[in-house]
């Protein structure tokens, strides 16, 4: 009987090495599957908020408006204006000190006689309401855009809804120089893939001309749901997302947040935090056997000497965020009262930010890039508003929740991404390392130049990369 049963034991055996493998196989790519979908599916909760003062009107109480919005000034404003900087108490410099100490008194002299002789505000306001304005208010507090559409479409093409979001020390202004070379491509001989956009300039709330939030704790997730609510009362449904700095945090929490509604998202900035065993083995390694660790060479020669650029770098250039991310009343209320010590304190960023040789330069190196006119209006749309305190505000609102800006980072983009690495940008990220945040990296590339302020620096190479970008997603 034994015997007789081997053979049905053999066969029952057969079936279970085939069986067993197959079910595991099965179960196995099951369990795969529902990993992958849930990692895919995970969002960042949109959730609701209040900011205004006081209590929130009752649900369908609050004005959904859009109003136009006119930038204006006065005589009363320029003349106060003029009497600070009549009363500026100059600090002589250290010979020989250049950028190295901060920003050069002896520069800054220059800058404040430019500035009361020369800045025309009332030219540069007429310059301001070129594009067309609003106001419309979210959560309780205004929020102040542009919106700048084609002025003409060619047949056939479609006009694609980009938001554009600056960051700190910077304003809706930054995107002056780069908004006709994407609404009207074919004037300035980027007609490539016969793209055209409309462009969306927010101010971050507390910034310029957006109200600042009369509660604590506003952060980039309520910006980030802020301007979805925004785009959504534009009346779209899908469009593309563009941000360097604290823009960048921003729209990748919008992809985040709702990936059904965004087509595309392009960054000129990534936040990535470097932690654990691996990343620094790969750091270790990347000195010396780049490839090995998938570093191309051009990561390796921005990454390296790791320290000078990485630690010494960065520790030198973040002193501000410490005290932003802190108590940034306690040195906003100076810069608030003071045009000249607001200036030293936004415009030493757009030297050693857009080009970290010019700490050697007495005058920072910033006329090479930009005109006082441009440098001194992005300072007055702090100056006139008030809103330095606010701004700074912003560090702290996101730093007490999140010190190393990695929480997020547990939620993967998947929506379409576009990745412009510019040379003097304060921190390399390359491509492999932002791939553990952006799963979907459809254009990184290595730019040929500029640093932190790329719309404002590089305004042609910036949209010649959102272009080329937002074609390859077109075309998926």
């Amino acid at each position: 009987q034994a015997i007789l049963c081997l053979p049905r034991s053999f066969e029952y055996s057969q079936k279970n090495a085939v069986l067993v493998p197959a079910a595991a196989l099965g179960v196995g790519g099951v369990l795969l599957y529902w990993l992958r979908s849930g990692r895919k599916i995970k969002t960042i909760d949109m959730g609701d908020g209040w900011w205004g003062s006081g209590e929130r009107p009752p649900k369908g109480k609050e004005d959904v408006s859009i109003r136009p919005f006119k930038i204006e000034t006065s005589d009363k404003e320029i003349e106060d204006l003029h009497r600070r900087l009549d009363q500026f108490r100059f600090t002589p410099h250290v010979e020989g000190a250049a950028f190295h100490y901060g920003f050069n008194s002896g520069y800054l002299r220059r800058v404040v006689a430019y500035w009361r002789n020369q800045f025309d505000w009332r030219k540069q306001v007429e310059e301001l309401n070129k594009y067309p304005h609003f106001h419309t208010t979210i959560e309780g507090i205004e929020i102040h855009f542009i919106h700048v559409k084609p002025s003409y479409v060619p047949h056939g093409r479609a006009v694609k809804p980009l938001l554009m979001v600056h960051g700190w020390p910077g304003s809706f202004y930054e995107f002056y120089k780069i908004i006709p070379l994407l609404t009207e491509p074919a004037k300035h001989g980027l007609n490539e893939g016969d793209v055209v956009f409309e462009v969306i300039c927010p101010s971050i709330p507390g910034y310029g001309f957006s109200e600042a939030s009369h509660q604590k704790e506003f952060d980039s997730i309520a910006t980030a749901r802020i301007f979805h609510k925004l785009m959504n009362r534009l009346g779209f449904k899908e469009y593309y997302l563009q941000g360097g700095d604290w823009g960048s945090r921003i729209t990748t929490n919008m992809a985040q947040m709702l990936p059904q509604s965004v087509k595309g998202l392009h960054l000129n900035l990534v936040f990535i935090a470097r932690h654990g065993l691996g990343r620094l083995i790969c750091m270790m390694l990347g000195a010396y056997v780049p490839w090995l660790v998938g570093l191309s060479r051009e990561d390796a020669r921005r990454f390296y000497p790791f320290v000078q650029k990485n630690v010494y770098n960065v520790l030198r250039e973040s002193g501000y965020l410490h005290i932003q991310a802190t108590k940034p009343d306690t040195a906003g209320c100076g810069l608030n009262d003071s045009p000249v010590g607001l200036a030293a304190y936004i415009l030493e960023k757009f030297s050693t930010w857009t080009d970290k040789s010019f700490l050697d330069k007495d005058d920072g190196g910033l006329e090479s890039k930009y005109s006082l006119d441009e440098l001194l209006t992005n300072v007055m749309i702090y100056w006139v508003t008030s809103t330095i305190v606010p701004s700074m505000r912003y560090y702290k609102e996101n730093f007490a929740k999140d010190p190393d800006l990695s929480a997020h980072n547990r939620v993967g983009v998947y929506v379409p991404t576009g990745i412009a690495a510019f040379p003097q940008e304060i921190v390399h990220v390359p491509r492999i390392w932002a791939k553990d945040v952006y799963k979907n990296i459809i254009t990184y590339s290595y730019m040929p130049r500029g640093g932190h302020f790329a719309a404002f620096e590089e305004p042609k190479l910036l949209a010649q990369d959102i272009i080329q970008f937002v074609q390859k997603v077109e075309q998926l």
